[in-house]
């Protein structure tokens, strides 16, 4: 008798790219070349900046023979404007073709540009359904810089899905059994805003750093997440009083790959509670970027275990809920919203049933 084959119904993955604003890269890594190609949301983009240092994000084919506007066809900036290496038009950041060597430039040709937006020097682009303009906006005001570090960025590329890295900010049953967090506590209620998700968390733990000393931390985390390309997190951890921010930043690739950018940064420590690590003796410059660089080593084992998992696993439509899984029902009818075309939040079970009103007793 052959294995019973999965039932595509229940195992369907979401479809690749939701909507919603997506990380590019940093200004400053933008701004270091004149164009940057790459891969993504399922589409070849190039990235660049005109001599008034505005960023445009767009498409990396010319709209009037196709030419690839990469770096690697020969496309350059010049007086900042894109120029196709295969005809010579020349397009604004705006996308428009303002010129050609030889003719009026036509007022058809345009590139297809993505809406932008600069965050602490994180640039993200939007991707629409069929190319519609932003439905909504990351945060108006952003993180103040004053006091602390300089953030510090680590990508890793996995086969993935950003609603798949993104639910972890709900599911806190994994904190214990994957990560061996003691203490979890999320007795705090998901609140839902539109595409704002806010969940708040506390955990203990005991860590080996370098395999040399323990660590012992009491945090408490509350994650914003806008979209499922865009999640911040703060941290208080209490035992030396410190605060720390943690942005998770996924971005689909191709359909299969994403990218899953880690941002971190601390705040200066001024007076910590304890002379934990010998703080007291070091000068206050030297004590965030310490606590920062601790935090990455940290996390990195945290991390690894989780793309072990999200690499491998399969996504499922109906999953069979248990009292323990809290708020995954929520999250899931809150990922609809960005696959506008597609019905991405399906009845969940739990066992025995009734899983909303199990997983709030």
């Amino acid at each position: 008798m052959s294995a019973p084959q999965p039932n595509a119904a229940e195992h369907g993955p979401p479809a690749p790219f939701p909507e919603g604003w997506y990380f590019v890269g940093t200004s400053r890594q933008l701004k270091k070349s004149d164009i940057t190609q790459m891969t993504w949301m399922g589409e070849e983009i190039v990235v660049w900046h005109d001599d008034e240092g505005r960023i445009c994000v767009s498409e990396a084919y010319c709209p009037h023979l196709g030419s690839y506007l990469g770096p690697d066809a020969g496309g350059r900036v010049c007086d900042g404007r894109l120029v196709c290496p295969f005809h010579g038009f020349e397009f604004n950041a705006d996308g428009q073709c303002v010129a050609t060597p030889y003719a009026p430039a036509p007022r058809s040709a345009r590139l297809q540009t993505f809406a932008t937006r600069e965050i602490c020097g994180m640039v993200f682009a939007w991707w629409g359904i069929g190319g519609r303009d932003p439905q909504w906006q990351l945060p108006e005001k952003e993180p103040d810089q004053t006091g602390w570090s300089n953030i510090e960025i680590r990508t890793l590329r996995f086969p993935g899905h950003p609603q798949e890295t993104t639910e972890n900010s709900v599911d806190l049953a994994h904190l214990q059994y994957v990560h061996g967090y003691d203490q979890v506590n999320g007795d705090y209620p998901v609140r839902v805003d539109g595409p704002y998700l806010e969940s708040r968390f506390d955990f203990k733990s005991r860590r080996r750093i370098a395999h040399l000393f323990n660590v012992d931390v009491s945090v408490s985390a509350c994650a914003r997440i806008h979209g499922l390309g865009y999640s911040f997190v703060e941290f208080r951890e209490h035992n030396v009083g410190t605060d720390m921010r943690l942005w998770i930043l996924a971005t689909p690739i191709d359909g299969e790959m994403i990218n899953l950018s880690i941002v971190n940064q601390v705040k200066e420590i001024r007076s910590p509670n304890r002379n934990a690590l010998g703080f007291a003796l070091l000068p206050v410059r030297w004590r965030a970027p310490l606590v920062n660089k601790l935090a990455i080593a940290l996390q990195r084992n945290d991390v690894q275990q989780d793309v072990t998992i999200w690499s491998r696993k399969r996504y499922v439509r109906r999953p069979r809920l248990c009292r323990s899984d809290g708020e995954i029902m929520t999250y899931r009818a809150y990922c609809a919203q960005f696959y506008p075309l597609q019905d991405e939040a399906p009845p969940a079970t739990c066992e025995p049933a009734r899983s909303a009103e199990l997983a709030r007793q």
